[in-house]
């Protein structure tokens, strides 16, 4: 990661994210059932990387989850995938105790809404302790501040109010460049049923739990892993053309089909071009062709060190 980036500071709405508020007595359990994550055990102080799937192990969103009070869990997910995933909840909550809603659509004065903090902005916004811990739910009487991933020295959070955060601005393009950069994959609709868990890295990130039991998709999921079928992965690239989530990528060790998609894409406001993030043949990589963009004589993709490490990397010939 270039060291430009890390001077990044201050806040920037996010209008392309939004949020669903899960309420009632059933609202742990319920999710507990649908997503790939444990809700049963999340404490109030928690956030949880999660996605839900469709019976064939493919991912319909992903989110980040948390508590905001007993019986009521938030999940923050693309705006693009948050109808669709709401619709699609809502049919099997069933004769569950529980409601969900689009937070957006509150019949409250003011919604709540979505900033991203990014550096010092951050700090400003922790209370009572020196850093609030990555993974961790802040309340606070004025909102929630969600600790994401720092990205290289970079710290990052959502703050999730009514109220705006204390913080300059900051240009929306630097906050998504982060995302793409943070290699946390966020599903779009673009992408929807495009991926199983493993093919995104969701499960490395700590966004699939093995343990808990059945939910939509889970065997799917589970042989995947167990039976080490999984053949495409998650990596970083750089690109000097502009890339979108849901373009093909290509192999000139194979043209006549593609070699994986991009899962996500934001314009490098260092570098230039575009911070891709593509789920790609582990055979592809490992053949050490060009990756390209788009078409088999498209733009050349340029890899990217990960921020974590993944297993399935196939060694330099």
């Amino acid at each position: 990661m270039n060291t430009e980036t890390t001077s990044f500071d201050g806040s920037a709405e996010l209008p392309h994210w939004g949020l669903i508020r899960v309420q009632g007595a059933d609202a742990a359990a319920f999710l507990h059932s649908q997503l790939t994550v444990d809700f049963k055990h999340l404490s109030g102080d928690q956030v949880r990387l999660g996605g839900y799937c469709s019976p064939k192990g493919r991912l319909l969103a992903t989110f980040w989850g948390w508590c905001t009070a007993p019986d009521e869990y938030w999940l923050c997910c693309h705006r693009s995938v948050l109808a669709s995933t709401l619709q699609r909840l809502s049919m099997f909550v069933l004769r569950a105790k529980c409601g969900l809603t689009d937070a957006s659509l509150s019949t409250e004065v003011e919604p709540p809404r979505l900033w991203g903090l990014v550096g010092d902005a951050v700090r400003q916004h922790m209370t009572g302790v020196v850093v609030v811990p990555v993974g961790t739910h802040q309340r606070q009487p004025q909102g929630s501040l969600i600790r994401l991933a720092d990205v290289g020295q970079t710290m990052r959070a959502l703050w999730v109010s009514a109220t705006p955060p204390t913080a300059p601005p900051l240009a929306l393009a630097h906050w998504q460049a982060l995302e793409i950069l943070s290699a946390i994959p966020i599903i779009e609709a673009a992408t929807v049923d495009l991926f199983v868990p493993q093919m995104v890295n969701l499960e490395l990130l700590g966004g699939v739990d093995f343990k808990k039991g059945c939910y939509p998709g889970q065997e799917v999921v589970a042989r995947s892993q167990y039976r080490g079928t999984v053949k495409r992965r998650m990596f970083l690239f750089q690109t000097p053309a502009h890339a979108v989530a849901g373009q093909e990528v290509f192999s000139a060790d194979d043209p006549s089909q593609a070699a994986g998609m991009v899962v996500g894409a934001a314009p490098s406001p260092v570098a230039g071009g575009s911070t891709v993030l593509a789920s790609v043949k582990l055979a592809a990589l490992q053949a050490h062709y060009p990756l390209q963009l788009g078409q088999p004589s498209g733009p050349l993709l340029n890899t990217v060190a990960m921020p974590y490490e993944v297993l399935d990397i196939p060694e330099e010939a």
